[in-house]
């Protein structure tokens, strides 16, 4: 059985949504920069471990991707998912575990990239958003594509509608696709 890492910023809803569709792999590792996180408590309660760090108290990147390096490579991860991880991710783990990182994105790429991507949506406008799952590279948002779904917009979008309907998306879409890679 395969053995995956999740990084994480936020609530946590992806990882959850993650746990939920009992893979068939193993969630070795949740991996977030914010100690503070819901997501830290989500995988308490799963009985998941843990690395949490602070980006501000290392020297570099550098230095602290070693520390996850070293925390991934004890448990054994082959797959790295990231969701809603929001830093970019280095050059030490990228060489580590090129072409074995994945992330999931509220846009239909290569629209809308990086931060913010649902006010960006809105913002212009768009009839159509979506989410992306890709490969990721050294870019903001630019690897290869592995899926994508798109969802109409309405005349009154909000941004609190609209991210609903994106992690209805997301939740049901991630965990079909990391479950493919597994294969």
């Amino acid at each position: 059985m395969k053995k995956i890492a999740v990084f994480a910023s936020g609530s946590g809803s992806n990882f959850q949504a993650i746990l939920d569709a009992q893979l068939d792999a193993e969630i070795s590792l949740l991996v977030c920069d914010k100690p503070q996180a819901f997501c830290v408590e989500r995988a308490k309660k799963a009985e998941v471990p843990t690395f949490v760090f602070q980006a501000k108290e290392y020297a570099s990147k550098e230095a602290y991707e070693l520390e996850i390096l070293h925390a991934l490579k004890e448990h054994g991860v082959e797959l790295i998912v990231l969701a809603g991880y929001m830093r970019l991710i280095g050059t030490t783990l990228l060489q580590a575990f090129e072409g074995k990182i994945v992330n999931i994105h509220p846009s239909l790429l290569p629209a809308f990239p990086g931060k913010d991507a649902i006010g960006q949506a809105l913002e212009a406008k768009v009839k159509v958003s979506g989410v992306t799952v890709h490969y990721v590279d050294a870019g903001m948002d630019t690897g290869p594509i592995i899926a994508q779904r798109a969802i109409e917009l309405n005349e009154d979008e909000t941004k609190e509608s609209l991210q609903t309907k994106i992690h209805r998306i997301e939740h049901e879409l991630y965990p079909k696709v990391i479950q493919g890679l597994l294969q």
